[in-house]
């Protein structure tokens, strides 16, 4: 790679943006410009260039046609059109492919190309120009298909299905529900979960996830789209009651048999109270003959990693345990090494920062691959050939995200990237290329092509420079720098967004803009430093906002993290206030003219701050607000609070409800009506205990819509946001 200067972020604020020349001439953003509902949004987006790998081969997947790339000099050789498939496809005026933007290579070797439309998912040779194989699946929910087997495993009907390469249907269970849930994600997608359903690697068995919540306790969402409004229950386990219960399933589809994993019963403490076990991050050996576990106690501070037997579902060893004063949180499956089955990698946060480790398969540490005080983001793959893992991480500075290739042998770490912004990867199926969106605070996107080998200095090829999509927008001031958390030690970074003709002798009404949770953060060094859209909205409307990232947020290492456990909202209080302490010293800013915003749990910080801070904060506009952890589902609330029952004092200390007394400034409080997140119950108990207490908040619902607005529904949720701190604020 050709070296490039890498840039630092100094104590003192750097400004990327500069004054149009011709100010008057741009144009001035809208709601429908900014917002993802919005009508014109999509075109105010750094544009893209959709890739694809085929084997080692680079495509272009555009709408009209797919052509094959040449990573060195950027070239395009035509493959086929939109219309040569849905003519080898065979498609009708009502079943055919809209766009080849979404086509797969599924076999390295071999020249096809998978698509989909409303009738069929179908692989064509298009070299040969013919259907090679299809199936008929349409409607059901959960599908995965395997490329090796070509069988697919899908949910109907709350039973799960698996049809097979010849479209002969295996119907795995008969007792699937409302309360017995098959192939789906579990344990309210925590811990890295997002699916229910796992193929070994050649596609002959199916590991399934068995979800009995029939003892979980009903939340009483209702419908009012009815004549007579109806109610449509949630299974929602609170924090300290019951939980659902998973065991593992295994199918073949070799004997068309199912066994199910001798994974721990459930067990019950001396307070009555159930103890599942959790199951994460399931793998399976390359061969398909063995599954891999982590397995987590309901206290989260005790994780196992165990292997079981896929033939017999026998529990065969405990490989790997980690146990925490505070939580452990598995959050990635092991990945075995492509040139040597009998070793895989782990991520940990054993010794404080995400890393890698290396075991073999008796569970016996080879060495530890990786370390620092900085944290590895992704493992993206291995390059086959020279044995060395590709990761993402941010060694170089704690809001970038660079490519490394790491070699397995040595533990030395090669900068495959140019050293500046944010880089995501995807690499070619032998590991030896990668292309590379990217982008910086100046730069909207970049796409580059390159090799992870560490022996060759080749540079990248650029296959795509978006252009600025707000060239014709007067553009407001984007800025970024760094301050102390409240601890007088640790570095938090913040952002600040100002209006493109700030005068520093002005004061301006300044908005915190906050989520301060765990697993997010708010400030990179992306375009525009990660900036929200809405934030220029509001600098365009004569406001300055200001984001920073507290103590609790994601990717600085386990201790940061974790310096809110037992006390959510206090900590990231602390270092919030930090940000305001600043913001008083700065001359333009009117520390009369104080809000703050944010959503679910920035809804949280929002109210916390208003009402721990009632002569601070002018106007607060809350979203999906947690109000009281005992409220929350257990999976989260648990890991950061322990149970109502072990920490009475931290649920007290941090429920909002005993705080509704405290607020002065004006605060509203929007919330989804059917919100299956963070439940209405949260809202309307705050409002309850304020008009005990005689203070007056404001309150808005949006009918059908979930934790987060949709669609244009969500242009009208930020125009209520802002013309709230126009009414009261500005």
């Amino acid at each position: 790679m050709t070296s490039i200067k890498h840039w630092l972020i100094p104590l003192t604020a750097i400004v990327f943006a500069f004054m149009p020349m011709n100010a008057q001439q741009k144009k001035l953003f809208t709601l429908e410009d900014l917002n993802f509902g919005g009508t014109n949004y999509h075109n105010l987006r750094p544009k893209n260039m959709l890739l694809a790998w085929w084997g080692d081969r680079l495509v272009h997947t555009d709408v009209e046609e797919c052509s094959l790339v040449d990573p060195k000099t950027g070239k395009e050789k035509l493959l086929f059109t939109l219309d040569d498939i849905n003519k080898w496809a065979e498609s009708d005026d009502f079943h055919y492919v809209r766009h080849l933007m979404s086509a797969t290579f599924p076999y390295p070797d071999q020249p096809i190309v998978a698509v989909g439309n409303k009738k069929a998912y179908t692989l064509i040779d298009f070299k040969k120009r013919q259907i090679v194989w299809q199936d008929s699946l349409s409607g059901q929910t959960a599908n995965d298909w395997n490329a090796q087997s070509r069988a697919t495993a899908y949910v109907e009907d709350n039973q799960l299905w698996v049809v097979d390469a010849q479209s002969h249907k295996h119907q795995l269970t008969t007792d699937g529900s409302r309360e017995i849930v098959y192939g789906q994600s579990v344990h309210r997608d925590e811990w890295g979960i997002y699916k229910g359903t796992f193929w070994s690697p050649d596609g002959q068995r199916l590991a399934f996830y068995r979800m009995d919540q029939s003892m979980v306790t009903d939340y009483p969402q209702v419908s009012i789209d009815p004549r007579i409004a109806e109610l449509e229950p949630d299974k929602y386990p609170m924090a300290g009651t019951n939980t659902h219960v998973v065991t593992i399933g295994v199918f073949d589809l070799r004997t068309q048999k199912t066994l199910y994993l001798q994974t721990p019963p459930v067990s019950y403490a001396a307070t009555s109270l159930q103890q599942p076990c959790y199951f994460t991050n399931l793998a399976w050996s390359p061969d398909g003959s063995t599954i891999y576990l982590q397995e987590l106690n309901r206290d989260q501070n005790d994780c196992r990693l165990v292997a079981y037997d896929a033939v017999t579902g026998k529990r065969l060893k405990e490989l790997y345990r980690e146990t925490s004063q505070k939580y452990v949180e598995p959050l990635h499956p092991i990945q075995f090494l492509p040139w040597d089955s009998n070793l895989f990698v782990l991520q940990s946060q054993r010794d404080g920062y995400n890393h890698l480790y290396l075991f073999n398969k008796k569970g016996e540490l080879q060495r530890q691959l990786t370390s620092g005080k900085w944290v590895v983001m992704e493992l993206l793959g291995f390059n086959k050939k020279e044995k060395s893992i590709v990761i993402a991480s941010n060694e170089r500075h704690p809001l970038q995200r660079n490519i490394y290739a790491v070699d397995v042998k040595t533990g030395r770490r090669t900068l495959l990237d140019n050293g500046e912004g944010v880089h995501h990867a995807r690499l070619s199926d032998s590991g030896s290329l990668f292309y590379d969106n990217w982008q910086s605070p100046t730069i909207p996107n970049n796409i580059d092509v390159a090799s992870t080998s560490a022996r060759t200095s080749s540079a990248a090829c650029r296959l795509f420079e978006a252009p600025d999509p707000w060239a014709d927008y007067i553009q407001p001031l984007f800025e970024n720098g760094r301050l102390k958390a409240a601890d007088g030690v640790t570095d938090l970074y913040y952002r600040m967004v100002k209006p493109h003709d700030f005068d520093p002798a002005k004061k301006y009404p300044t908005v915190v803009y906050v989520y301060g949770g765990p697993h997010l953060h708010n400030v990179e060094a992306a375009w525009h430093w990660y900036s929200r859209s809405w934030e220029t909205y509001m600098a365009q409307k004569g406001y300055i906002v200001f984001i920073l990232d507290n103590r609790g947020s994601e990717n600085r290492g386990r201790d940061f993290e974790q310096a809110t456990f037992r006390q959510l909202g206090q900590v990231e209080m602390q270092d919030q206030m930090k940000g305001v302490e600043f913001l008083k010293s700065l001359p333009y800013v009117d520390s009369n003219r104080l809000g703050v915003h944010g959503w679910s749990y920035g809804g949280y910080m929002t109210i916390s701050l208003m009402t721990n801070y009632p002569d601070v904060f002018k106007v607060g506009v809350a979203g999906g607000p947690v109000i009281d952890w005992q409220w929350y589902e257990v999976m989260y609330g648990e890991r950061y609070m322990d149970t109502p029952q072990q920490n009475p004092e931290g649920y007290e200390k941090t429920s909002l409800v005993n705080k509704a007394k405290n607020l002065k400034g004006k605060l509203q409080i929007i919330i989804g009506y059917n919100d299956v997140t963070v439940v209405p119950q949260h809202a309307l108990s705050f409002i309850k205990a304020c008009n005990e207490a005689g203070t007056q908040p404001d309150f808005y619902v949006y009918p059908g819509e979930d934790h987060n607005m949709m669609g244009h529904a969500s242009v009208h949720l930020h125009e209520r946001i802002t013309q709230y701190f126009e009414d009261y604020l500005k």
